[in-house]
């Protein structure tokens, strides 16, 4: 048998706190479930940045966002950064990317042979943070709360139409694969929009669920007095004030977001059913994952760019070869890990040849849970921080410092929910010290800082600069020659044997009888 093949199949900004596998089953997720009864489910799993960009390229990587200079939704990713799909390519794979990445800047492969859809979001600097705005917290996305008072059902959106073409785009790659003359392996990253903001799905997906029996949150609104100033910046930097969220809005959005995950899970049910169609499905890796999560109103917030386990713990589910069956794996781990467990399974056992320092663990070598090495660290340090937001969690305990912030730590094996802040209590101060000094050990706060207001200062000048004329666009079109496509007379004569090679499986064609004459 030839090397695994490796599918992901990401969504965005999906908790990991709203599935079956992790113990929540508010969302139906048929094909995801089946994925984890045959695969192992990785039970405590976090981003390594509670947003899009900086999450995207640190899994990519293997690095954390700070160590390749991604802070935030305008960060650029540099072409020089070695990414999976480089490593993969060096050891014999071909690499295909449909869908979402939301890489900022003028490379938009970054180690990928071939791009089959454009982004869904922008590639330029439009996204900078601006730590520099006090007065007013400062949304460059202009995020609101009409996403939560407008959820509800559709016939069509934005995002439907395109994660359709991504799935189209997706599953027309591994048969265009299997019919190809290329025998390498692949590496297949099918990248969906759902289900994210806004909360609308259509009706075949809305109606799965009951609405009177939609799981509520589990914690109740905080009021904005009460909340921890992190917290309370986010409040304002999603304009929550505008909005008193009713009851039945609340349910409402819960409801489009568990249907939008159904619909999601309904993509993943189609790409493996692919797999298994062209013959590749024992020998293919897949990996279900997001890039953050979403409170979806627990503690009264929403989306992401926050702490709390709703906004950074996220679905890592895989299954394939050597991945053990039936299999909950309790370690921490983050999406980081990616890029060590790819290489392990392209190299056929562990792989060490790093150009460059990487900060994740092969899922394949984790550490004992609750070990002494038993750590991760986060980060966050785009809008609604002025100060680098450091996070690490160790063992069941997770610590939160943010510049002058009052620090947290929670207990998440005693208090999942995160309702007791730790962190001042005399009894914590032996572990506060401990955190203090992982954090001190991982980052340096005031050189990080001081970075990431450098590189806001700088992206923000040349984005106005470049609206001065002809704005320069570094938006993705996927390459079509349309003289290449289908049948054409110059290319292709023989109209019949052209049609044969495109069926799948492949049928030899019958060579000609003598044709019989009279007599």
């Amino acid at each position: 048998m030839s090397k695994p093949n490796i599918l992901v199949i990401q969504a965005d900004q999906l908790t990991a706190l709203c599935l079956q596998a992790y113990g929540t089953p508010y969302a139906l997720t048929p094909h995801i479930d089946r994925i984890a009864e045959r695969g192992t489910t990785f039970r405590n799993s976090y981003c390594n940045s509670p947003v899009c960009g900086p999450s995207r390229a640190s899994m990519m990587t293997g690095r954390l966002p700070s160590n390749i200079g991604v802070y935030d939704n305008a960060g650029e990713f540099l072409s020089s950064e070695p990414t999976y799909a480089h490593y993969l390519r060096m050891l014999g794979y071909q690499t295909s990317l449909v869908g979402k990445m939301h890489f900022v800047g003028p490379d938009q492969l970054h180690g990928f042979e071939r791009r089959l859809t454009t982004d869904i979001y922008p590639s330029d600097y439009g996204w900078t943070a601006d730590w520099s705005q006090y007065d007013e917290e400062y949304s460059p996305s202009r995020m609101s709360l009409h996403s939560v008072v407008e959820a509800g059902i559709c016939e069509r959106s934005l995002q439907i139409d395109y994660d359709d073409h991504v799935f189209n785009m997706a599953r027309q790659e591994l048969f265009d694969i299997a019919r190809s003359a290329d025998e390498r392996p692949f590496l297949v990253h099918a990248s969906f929009t759902h289900p994210h903001n806004p909360f609308v799905t259509t009706r075949e997906f809305w109606e799965l669920y009951d609405h009177e029996a939609i799981a509520m949150p589990r914690v109740d609104f905080i009021p904005y007095e009460e909340r921890d100033p992190w917290s309370q910046r986010y409040f304002m930097t999603i304009r929550q004030d505008e909005f008193n969220i009713t009851d039945d809005q609340l349910r409402k959005a819960r409801h489009a977001y568990f249907a939008m995950t159904s619909y999601f899970d309904s993509l993943v049910g189609g790409l493996v059913e692919t797999l298994e169609k062209v013959g590749q499905l024992e020998n293919t890796c897949v990996f279900v994952i997001s890039d953050h999560g979403d409170m979806i109103g627990e503690r009264g917030m929403w989306y992401k760019f926050n702490p709390y386990e709703g906004s950074v713990r996220v679905p890592m589910i895989a299954m394939g070869p050597d991945l053990k069956q039936g299999h909950c794996e309790t370690a921490l781990t983050t999406l980081v890990d990616l890029l060590p467990t790819f290489a392990d399974i392209a190299n056929g056992g562990s792989y060490s040849d790093y150009v460059a320092p990487i900060d994740g663990r092969s899922l394949f070598d984790l550490p004992a849970a609750g070990g002494d090495d038993d750590c991760v660290f986060f980060e966050y340090c785009g809008e609604g921080v002025h100060h680098p937001a450091l996070m690490c969690r160790h063992r069941n305990m997770k610590y939160v410092r943010c510049g002058t912030d009052p620090e947290m730590l929670f207990d998440l094996a005693a208090d999942p929910d995160e309702e007791r802040n730790l962190a001042q209590e005399p009894a914590s101060a032996d572990i506060i010290r401990a955190m203090r000094e992982r954090v001190a050990n991982r980052w340096d706060e005031a050189a990080l800082g001081q970075r990431v207001v450098a590189s806001q200062k700088t992206r923000l000048f040349v984005q106005e600069a470049m609206k001065n004329g002809e704005f320069p666009s570094w938006d993705y079109t996927p390459p079509f020659d349309a003289s290449r496509a289908y049948v054409r007379g110059a290319i292709d004569p023989n109209t019949t044997a052209t049609k044969a090679r495109k069926r799948f499986p492949f049928v030899p064609t019958t060579p000609p009888q003598t044709p019989r004459r009279p007599t």
